[in-house]
């Protein structure tokens, strides 16, 4: 149990008149808790009231949960929904997770009970990182880094867009990371137009663009970073266009420090991309949030007027994605930093040439 967190939790309770939280989503559970259960069909719930009173609720055949959190164990035969309804009788506000299913919590809601979404209470703890988790994410990129160099050299060789992913999946094997924060996009030509490209049997051909977003989860943080090259040639329109993305994707960093209003930073990134004529080209938003999970509450977008604040991470990726002439994403994670903002991302940006 992470007894510092979860005060945080209680404090914020406090101070938004809640009564109590039930978390159901597992990463925000084992932010709290250091316990990671994929429940399935399940119920599976950490109550947390504003007096400090801890549950947690788990079905009898996962493994055993330590006393602390004062687990209410149940077996499949059994109502978990009416033991927590027992322990919340007297709360009149009640904090809801955001992506606590339906079949649940129709049949917890009754009474004179207010319910209302709780997760932001959670969100807001989990957009900033403290030390440990920043040298966790840093060791995420770092290895992020070293198989994006990898697949630089790989894709020399006659290979799909398929081959160069399972190639990837190799290489964080080999570098020591625990998963992929999400499923690898590798677009040639047409692909690379497409910003969430589903990567097929496709084989680059000269004078297009190879664009290539990655991710590696390791210490159970992820890591998210994008190049983009050119195959053995690249037009004068082609520069130009990876020239604006990498402009824009610095002017984004050189925004970043805190108090900084967030949706500023999606602006200045965007009017590098509209002053050089390929505003209707950038179909995205700036970034995300990023931690435990690849895409975490809290986005970098003109609706988000947010402040930064020191300890939040999160990706700056403009993109030009222009059909019949190439697609360019540059994409980095930065760390908000007392003086300023540290880039986690650490491999080269120039316009590069594969042979």
């Amino acid at each position: 149990m992470k007894k510092e967190k979860i005060q945080k939790l209680i404090e914020k309770l406090k101070e938004n008149n809640f009564d109590e939280i039930i978390i159901t989503d597992p990463f925000a559970i084992k932010y709290l808790t250091s316990i990671y259960i994929e429940p399935g069909e399940r119920f599976y719930a950490l109550r947390i009231n504003s007096k400090g009173e801890i549950n947690i609720f788990v079905n009898k055949l996962f493994p055993p949960i330590e006393e602390d959190l004062n687990p209410v164990v149940y077996t499949d035969t059994d109502k978990p929904i009416e033991s927590l309804k027992n322990l919340i009788k007297d709360a009149k506000i009640l904090g809801i997770d955001k992506n606590m299913p339906a079949r649940f919590l129709l049949n917890l809601m009754e009474g004179d009970k207010t319910y209302k979404l709780g997760s932001f209470m959670i969100d807001d703890l989990r957009a900033v990182k403290d030390l440990k988790e920043i040298e966790f994410m840093e060791e995420a990129s770092r290895l992020n880094d070293e198989a994006m160099g990898k697949m630089e050299e790989k894709l020399s060789e006659d290979l799909s867009e398929l081959e160069m992913c399972d190639f990837l999946d190799r290489v964080y094997k080999d570098l020591g990371a625990e998963d992929k924060s999400f499923e690898t996009i590798v677009g040639y030509g047409e692909g690379s137009w497409d910003p969430h490209h589903m990567t097929n049997e496709n084989k680059k051909e000269e004078g297009q663009s190879i664009v290539i977003d990655m991710g590696c989860v390791k210490n159970g943080y992820c890591s998210d970073m994008t190049r983009t090259f050119f195959y053995k040639s690249v037009s004068s329109e082609q520069e130009k266009i990876y020239n604006t993305v990498l402009k824009a994707n610095l002017k984004g960093i050189s925004m970043v420090k805190p108090n900084v209003k967030i949706s500023d930073i999606d602006k200045a990134v965007r009017k590098v991309i509209e002053d050089a004529g390929y505003g209707q080209y950038f179909t995205h938003r700036t970034g995300h949030f990023i931690g435990m999970e690849c895409h975490e509450s809290g986005d970098i977008s003109s609706t988000n007027d947010n402040l930064t604040k020191v300890g939040n991470i999160f990706s700056i990726e403009p993109g030009i994605y222009k059909p019949g002439v190439c697609g360019v994403r540059i994409e980095d994670l930065v760390l908000v930093t007392e003086d300023g903002v540290k880039v986690l991302n650490n491999y080269p940006k120039e316009l590069k040439v594969i042979e």
